[in-house]
């Protein structure tokens, strides 16, 4: 017997939703981009139109409450990592971000962790220069560089690394950028101990120019990262 789905006129009226069957579809295989498309019945008027993806995420962002924090973006798991880049800094939907570093471990013993930003809206070129940042947040001293953690070099063994928190107040305003380490723990290879390193005024450095943050680079010192992972929230603005 003929299926009323199969005998249903596709030139006339349309196809009720009783008819329409999608199981038999192949699927996509892969993660939803914004490119994919959808179909929605614009205003409920019963005008089918076709959308994509990218326009749910704007939906669902502007659905979102300011000061709201937001996944953004994961590292992944890293292994051997010379550094760990975040590009996805957006003024139009978020006011700051924080980081969280996950049992992040250098492959050298007993180096500090670094980062570098960049104002460049396209390669995303970091600032070397050498008086870009104040190199921590309670030194004049200047440097090519900023610091996440200044007490003592981080240990490498595997009960030891960088469990932080880490973060970057409205870096899309022409002011001086600030980061800071929120709080979580570094154990040191110095001593083996476990430390709070967000309760020490060294912990974070300023970014010495006027001009717009929208990418952050985490690096060790010397090394690569070991292991571990890194990731990105922001903090939505609420437009």
């Amino acid at each position: 017997m003929t299926k009323a789905r199969d005998t249903a006129n596709l030139t006339g009226s349309g196809v009720g939703l009783s008819l329409l069957d999608i199981d038999a579809g192949t699927d996509i295989g892969a993660a939803l981009v914004d490119a994919d498309l959808m179909i929605v019945d614009d205003g409920a008027g019963g005008t089918n139109r076709k959308a994509t993806m990218s326009r749910l995420a704007t939906y669902m962002g502007g659905k979102i409450t300011s000061g709201a924090m937001v996944f953004i973006a994961s590292s992944g798991a890293m292994s051997s990592a010379a550094t760990a880049d975040f590009t996805q800094f957006d003024a139009s939907s978020y006011d700051s971000y924080v980081f969280h570093f996950i049992d992040v471990l250098p492959a050298t013993d007993d180096v500090e962790m670094r980062a570098l930003t960049s104002s460049d809206t396209s390669s995303h070129s970091y600032d070397t220069g050498a008086a870009d940042y104040t190199v921590n947040l309670s030194s004049a001293t200047t440097g090519a560089f900023g610091r996440l953690y200044t007490a003592h070099g981080i240990g490498s063994a595997a009960n030891e690394g960088f469990n932080e928190k880490v973060g970057i107040l409205n870096p899309h305003t022409n002011n001086y950028t600030k980061v800071g380490v929120e709080g979580g723990t570094a154990t040191l290879a110095s001593d083996g101990y476990t430390y709070n390193a967000g309760a020490n005024g060294q912990n974070g450095f300023v970014r010495r120019e006027a001009a717009q943050v929208n990418a952050i680079r985490f690096y060790f010192e010397s090394g690569n990262i070991a292991s571990g992972e890194i990731v990105m929230y922001g903090i939505a603005n609420g437009t």
